[in-house]
């Protein structure tokens, strides 16, 4: 394991006194470097790349794969049963791997595997939890939490101090902004966006155990501050204004507004104010952090046989 430690610089008055501080020293990088040791036990089951960087402070569970040029900072939790892929970067402070219900009646931990994908980018005091699974390329915000059972695929981005509740399936290219609110049994399709203060609900009859989940389609805009009742599905290519109430399907390539959020028109008609062009479909004219960057969706389409 390689670990970088800073000292601050200090002033040796007597060889007593270096004495004592190499020993402190020592002592402190052996009880970082012995981070695998926990409750008397000594962990047989960690793989902890040689050019991984682990801070002071970390903790690390057992069965726990750290791959090559990981980088996890001061303070973070690792349980066990987790494996973190190559390149990816987690934030001070985060648990990664959080215990799931069963652990609190009787404190063990069962096994429920958390994989977290390649070149990820994990901000401080974020929690994942167990039975999870995040693609490469993922970015999260700050103290952004992720319940169990979430599916999550390749270069997705979740913003700071969002909330997705588990069970929840969230495909790739999908982004959302800070804030969020996603309930349990959402399904969230490629490229589709959701922007600050959206909740997506799944009870229909609250309090209750029945729960509908929202589907949000591929390509769809969910706008700032709107709010997905349950079972409603956000159809491709549609267009959901601010601070809409969803109560039911939104069709396919069509603009809703209002409360409760009804159809004004497609999306196609929505122009630029400044500069006459058409926006919608966005992936017509956006393509930042896309998978045809530079080179336009049509052309990325037909070299990939996309629809």
């Amino acid at each position: 394991m390689k670990y970088h430690l800073r000292l601050r610089n200090l002033n040796y008055k007597n060889n007593d006194t270096c004495t004592l501080l190499l020993t402190l020293f020592v002592v402190l990088l052996y009880t970082i470097q012995t981070n695998i040791i926990r409750e008397g036990k000594m962990q047989k089951s960690l793989k902890i790349s040689k050019s991984a960087i682990i801070m002071e402070g970390v903790i690390i569970g057992d069965n726990v794969t750290i791959e090559d040029n990981v980088y996890i900072d001061y303070g973070v939790i690792v349980r066990d049963n987790v494996h973190i892929k190559k390149g990816t970067t987690i934030g001070a402070r985060c648990i990664i791997g959080e215990y799931l219900f069963d652990f609190f009646s009787n404190h063990i931990n069962s096994p429920h595997p958390l994989v977290i994908g390649e070149n990820c980018i994990i901000r401080s005091e974020t929690i994942i939890y167990g039975d999870t699974e995040i693609g490469d390329y993922f970015q999260s915000g700050h103290r952004v939490t992720i319940r169990e059972k979430t599916q999550i695929g390749k270069h997705v981005k979740i913003g700071t101090l969002s909330d997705i509740q588990g069970d929840c399936i969230i495909g790739n290219y999908v982004s959302m902004h800070s804030n969020v609110h996603i309930g349990q049994k959402s399904v969230i399709k490629d490229y589709a966006w959701i922007f600050p203060y959206v909740v997506l609900t799944n009870d229909p009859t609250p309090p209750s155990t029945k729960m509908l989940g929202v589907t949000v389609e591929e390509f769809a805009v969910v706008s700032t501050g709107s709010i997905l009742l349950p079972g409603v599905n956000i159809g491709r290519d549609s267009l959901v204004g601010a601070g809409a109430i969803v109560t039911k399907d939104v069709l396919e390539g069509k603009v809703y507004v209002g409360n409760p959020a009804r159809e004004i028109c497609d999306t196609i008609k929505i122009k630029d104010k400044e500069s006459g062009k058409e926006i919608y479909p966005w992936r017509n004219s956006f393509e930042r952090g896309m998978p045809w960057l530079g080179i336009g969706y049509e052309k990325w389409q037909k070299e990939n046989n996309r629809e």
